[in-house]
């Protein structure tokens, strides 16, 4: 990337441009998409929550009256760009491998739509923070999934197939909703009206992995066993990106009014501040677990069933952060947890072994119906 600091938002759409041709996907069908800033209409023109509850929500960051709450607040608008910027890098390679032009227009689709998102991030950070949104801005572009630079973990992680991306957009976007919702209730309006047209693209996004998912299960050409070990390998990251226990972050977040409980619309209770992420993660959990049963029912009989694993398995934050649980939530010594991780996540064979069998032919998804449309 250039070593030069942009000034203007059309700077910075250079940059954007530099970026996608970098990583690989200055595609026709991608370059066609048109990228652009949306907004739509609030939930309520009034703060819905903490100490600045019912006062009118802030256009501007310099009407927030807290400066450490105008400091989280470009840090949660940083952090949702560097996470819609990796998944673009993570997915970079998947074109040649689509199983059906269906297929390759919802990826298309999914990237463009994740690469609009970081550029609505840009817009705002560009737009509401000076010099300071503008460096942000250019090293959301500067960091790379596949040098394992971007700023949370489930970003770092390779996707090396179809039915990794299945899984990804099935739970990691899922995340990404959750996300979403929650900046939707911001008491600063400029990123509460982001979020509604960003979680109507990101509902295209879990849907094409839920659908991917069903497809391969019905087909049954795919061991379950595999289509498991990659279940193992992205829920504990979707786990993570919730965030820290007890975390003071959100709980200052959540007192600023710049970032809402999941179900703020629709949740009469005071919110507990120390418990906030781990309410969202559970939320989470519940809504998983019954995408799972729903799979579960798609399966061929004599497959094992499909689960969710435990809370505790293969963390990377929080009260089980580095600890030897086991898949079902068993403490093991650590011998025994390194050999119970070989047998539970996609080994390197694992991979090359589903690579291999996607790539024989592409019988291994249930083919959509020819009036099947790819964006509804």
């Amino acid at each position: 990337m250039p070593a030069t600091r942009i000034a203007t938002f059309d700077d910075w759409i250079d940059l954007f441009r530099v970026w996608q041709k970098d990583i690989g996907v200055d595609l026709p069908e991608i370059r066609h998409f048109q990228f652009e800033a949306k907004y739509g209409a609030l939930h309520t023109p009034e703060i819905e929550f903490g100490a600045y509850r019912g006062r009118p929500r802030w256009r501007a960051v310099r009407q927030i009256p807290d400066q450490r709450a105008q400091d989280a607040l470009l840090n949660l608008i940083v952090y949702q760009g560097d996470t819609e910027f990796g998944s673009v890098e993570q997915q970079r390679n998947l074109f040649a491998g689509a199983p059906s032009d269906y297929d390759r227009k919802a990826l298309c689709r999914v990237m463009a739509e994740e690469m609009r998102h970081g550029y609505q991030m840009c817009h705002l950070l560009i737009s509401h923070f000076g010099h300071a949104g503008r460096i942000e801005a250019q090293k959301l572009l500067e960091r790379r999934a596949f040098e394992q630079k971007r700023l949370l973990g489930s970003f770092n992680e390779r996707v090396d197939n179809w039915l990794d991306f299945y899984t990804y957009t099935q739970f990691i976007d899922r995340d990404g909703k959750f996300q979403l919702q929650m900046l939707s209730h911001s008491g600063f309006a400029p990123l509460a009206e982001s979020m509604v047209p960003m979680l109507k693209e990101e509902a295209f996004h879990l849907g094409t992995g839920n659908d991917g998912l069903k497809r391969i299960v019905q087909r049954g050409r795919i061991p379950a066993a595999y289509i498991q070990k990659y279940f193992n390998k992205w829920i504990p990251t979707a786990y993570d990106l919730f965030g820290t226990d007890n975390s003071t972050s959100a709980h200052w977040a959540y007192v600023w009014g710049l970032k809402g409980r999941y179900d703020e619309h629709r949740n009469s209770k005071a919110a507990d501040l120390e418990q906030l992420n781990q309410a969202a993660r559970l939320l989470y959990r519940q809504e998983v677990e019954s995408l799972i049963e729903s799979l579960n029912r798609l399966r061929q009989p004599e497959e094992p069933r499909f689960y969710a694993p435990h809370l505790s398995f293969n963390r990377s934050i929080g009260e089980f952060a580095g600890q030897p649980y086991s898949i079902t939530g068993e403490k093991l010594a650590p011998e025994a947890y390194a050999r119970h991780r070989a047998e539970v996540l996609p080994s390197e064979a694992d991979v090359q072994a589903v690579n291999r069998l996607l790539a024989a032919d592409h019988d291994w998804i249930e083919p959509k119906p020819a009036s099947a449309k790819w964006a509804d």
